[in-house]
């Protein structure tokens, strides 16, 4: 069963998919009134996302893990 994982590297941290190679990459700034919104309606595009993405449209590469790390 795939799922939604947070990669961290020395420079930025982003959602990956523990079953292929997908990666959220938001539409654009986060939207709202204040910094809660904000970071809700980030994580909703993301799970939105992560649920409607099909793991076989992001093959790793070989040696490669979630989010296309080695």
């Amino acid at each position: 069963m795939r799922e939604m994982i947070w990669v961290q590297s020395a420079t930025h941290g982003r959602w990956t998919c523990s079953g292929c190679a997908w990666v959220f990459n938001p539409s654009g700034p986060p939207v709202g009134n204040s910094i809660e919104e904000m970071k809700e309606n980030y994580e909703r595009q993301g799970r939105e996302e992560f649920v409607s993405h099909v793991c076989a449209q992001h093959p790793r590469t070989k040696g490669r893990g979630p989010g296309g790390k080695s």
